[in-house]
C-alpha cells in the first residue's frame, strides 16, 4: 500500500472542495465535504494505478506562509 499526499482547495463560489495530487497527472476530484472528497480522490487514484505506477512528474515538498506589505 502507498500514500499520495493531495492539495486541497475550496472555491468560494461554489464551495466545493477540489483535490489534486502534484505531479500525478490525472489525479483530480472533487467533493461537497472532506471526506467525500477523500473517498472520490481515494478512487480516482486507485483508477489510475490500474495502469501501473505512475513516473511522477514532482513531489509534495510543503507549504509555506509569507508575509508581505
Amino acid at each position: 500500500m502507498k500514500s499520495y499526499t493531495f492539495v486541497i482547495e475550496r472555491c468560494p463560489d461554489t464551495h466545493v472542495y477540489v483535490g489534486y495530487v502534484p505531479g500525478f497527472p490525472g489525479a483530480h476530484s472533487q467533493g461537497e465535504s472532506l471526506d467525500e472528497l477523500r473517498q472520490n480522490m481515494g478512487e480516482v487514484i486507485q483508477l489510475l494505478l490500474e495502469d501501473g505506477e505512475p513516473a511522477l512528474e514532482s513531489e509534495f515538498a510543503g507549504t509555506q506562509t509569507i508575509r508581505v506589505g
